[in-house]
């Protein structure tokens, strides 16, 4: 498709002039004499771009050119004046024109303008379109009362300045937690500075947050600002805070009490400023107990302590989420757009999700690749996620038993497994709905050694 230039000037020599040598450089030129004209033709058929002519009877180039950036504010428009001055110049670039030429006009500046405006439009869409894309993906997905619930302390804490300690299993989406508050906050206009605490090595722990200056050590051949400096007036992420050394939460601690540091190999005292949030997948005050956690540390953080619930508590998520990982896959691999049938979903609501969010988005991405045709049903879904798949595998290896014995052992394995996975591990409420002790049940879910299937 042509883009479009829209010439606008009261002299049908000019129109005619630049048509000409527009529809040479292959652009599709309309053309208006007023900017009333102009106005409409915009209305009418949208152009990439606008060479507007600021001296004409009537409304003048500058009130339409107000006029075009009041409804099409993206719309990039280039000035033309035979009677330019500097004052005009400035006026119009204020107003929001993206560059001035004066007349008469030259073939090689006219072109110049408009590719670079062109470029410069085509920058902003990109720009726009990657900031929607960022946004998007870090969105909450669900509605579930535990996510409603998430989503109401996110808001009522992200406009504050208060530290937040977020608590989660693997995979539920403690980092999502992070970057929702910082772009809620008063600070999401500057950067949000992820620091992973269990990957960074012991000994490089104070140039890794506080930087080095040139010769610091060897290999220090540059000035190096740490995560602290970059983070200054936006939020540091101190992510899996509870796998730091306890030689390194005690100089994180110092630098979150006093907002203050030397870079290594430094003197200069810099000052900063930055909120925190940090997260774990460990219970902190268990790690207390144990004296691989400071207890100081623990009580700095955790000034406003979230959880973010695992997927087993939000099931009812599931058909959402897997709509949404989907239209991700679609994106991100070029294949064509798959759904999962309602029995699909139904057995993805039976189990338990050790692995919560993350694991329930790598089965889609491997269902939507692996299985040929638009529709995804229950019997694609392999074990261990299609329980009643799992369940029919354990019955038929009862069938293929040698011995009565054996068979009833593996006829009473698979039912109480079943059953234990219906009741999300609940030993109590799995022993009174199949109508046995408590105690009898222990024993048997050890002779089966079915607590390995746990971790499934």
């Amino acid at each position: 498709m042509a883009t479009t230039v829209l010439v606008v000037d009261d002299e049908e020599s000019i129109i005619q002039s630049l048509g000409g040598i527009l529809t040479d450089e292959g652009l599709e030129v309309v053309s208006a004499t007023s900017g009333a004209e102009a106005l409409e033709k915009i209305d009418e058929m949208m152009p990439d771009l606008v060479l507007l002519d600021i001296w004409m009877p009537g409304m003048d180039g500058i009130e339409t050119l107000i006029k075009i950036k009041e409804s099409y504010p993206h719309l990039q428009v280039v000035m033309m004046s035979g009677h330019g001055t500097i004052e005009t110049a400035v006026k119009a670039t204020k107003l929001g024109a993206y560059d001035f030429i004066e007349k008469p006009l030259s073939l090689e500046k006219v072109i110049l303008s408009i590719t670079n405006a062109l470029e410069h439009y085509r920058l902003e869409e990109e720009i726009t379109l990657l900031k929607e894309k960022q946004k998007n993906k870090y969105r909450i997905t669900g509605h579930s009362p535990a996510i409603r619930q998430l989503k109401e302390q996110i808001h009522i804490v992200a406009p504050t300045n208060a530290w937040v300690l977020i608590s989660g299993e693997n995979g539920t989406g403690k980092e999502l937690v992070a970057h929702t508050i910082h772009q809620l906050s008063k600070r999401s206009h500057k950067p949000l500075v992820e620091v992973n605490c269990a990957a960074i090595p012991e000994e490089l722990i104070e140039s890794e947050l506080f930087g080095h200056e040139k010769g610091a050590f060897t290999g220090a051949t540059v000035m190096k600002k740490g995560k602290f400096d970059l983070a200054h007036q936006g939020t540091l992420f101190l992510d899996e805070i509870g796998d730091m050394s306890l030689k390194a939460q005690s100089k994180t601690l110092r630098i979150l009490q006093e907002q203050k540091f030397e870079r290594v190999g430094g003197s200069r005292t810099i000052q900063v400023d930055v909120r925190v949030i940090a997260a774990t997948n460990k219970d902190l005050e268990a790690e207390i107990e144990k004296g691989t956690f400071r207890d100081d540390l623990y009580f700095r953080l955790n000034v406003i302590p979230i959880r973010v619930p695992p997927l087993r508590e939000r099931t009812e998520d599931i058909p959402e989420l897997v709509g949404e990982f989907l239209r991700e896959i679609s994106l991100d691999t070029n294949l064509e757009p798959k759904e999962f049938s309602e029995d699909a979903i139904k057995t993805l609501q039976k189990y338990h999700w050790p692995g919560n969010v993350r694991e329930l988005k790598n089965l889609v991405e491997r269902l939507v690749i692996m299985i040929p045709g638009k529709k995804i049903r229950a019997q694609d879904i392999p074990p261990p996620f299609n329980q009643e798949s799992a369940v029919e595998g354990e019955l038929a290896s009862s069938l293929m038993a040698k011995t009565y014995r054996e068979a009833k052992g593996n006829f009473e394995r698979a039912f109480i497994a079943k059953k234990l996975r219906e009741f999300n591990w609940n030993i109590s409420q799995t022993a009174d709905a199949i109508g046995i002790e408590r105690s009898n049940l222990h024993k048997k879910i050890k002779a089966y050694g079915l607590d390995n299937l746990r971790s499934e």
